[in-house]
């Protein structure tokens, strides 16, 4: 499970795909409608805050606005209606890492996407995050 915290925007047709199902995922986790992936350490972050669903409906909430620009048909319903206006506070280095982790996987994957990626000179997150200075955070796993 990879729930990014850079804006669903650098992710290609893949990639926003997954992040979709797997917010979803994390959704059934938090909401407690699966046994599976409880103890995720990419759940942290939504986990830690007062009424993480509200938390995680705003993340797959831009998502949906992503895929929209995109033409492609999310179901929205899966969302939610509760959402927040707060943010939820990420590291600067995880932001760097993220976005190298993603380079990697681009490379491979979506010449064209990474191309774009490479040019990039101010990196944008999911506005459900709001970027402290920090290192990379202790739930990721280092690869």
């Amino acid at each position: 499970m990879r729930l990014w915290s850079l804006h669903p925007k650098y992710l290609d047709c893949k990639g926003i795909l997954a992040l979709w199902r797997e917010s979803l995922l994390a959704k059934k986790v938090l909401e407690g409608k699966t046994k599976k992936y409880k103890n995720h350490p990419q759940l942290e972050r939504f986990k830690k805050q007062k009424k993480p669903i509200r938390y995680i409906n705003t993340y797959l909430y831009y998502i949906s606005k992503e895929a929209d620009k995109r033409c492609y048909k999310f179901n929205k319903k899966l969302i939610g209606k509760k959402f927040t206006k707060n943010k939820i506070k990420v590291n600067n280095k995880q932001i760097k890492y993220e976005l190298n982790h993603l380079k990697n996987k681009l490379k491979k994957r979506d010449q064209l996407k990474y191309k774009e990626l490479i040019k990039i000179k101010k990196i944008q997150i999911n506005p459900i995050f709001i970027i402290k200075k920090g290192p990379i955070e202790s739930w990721e796993k280092i690869r």
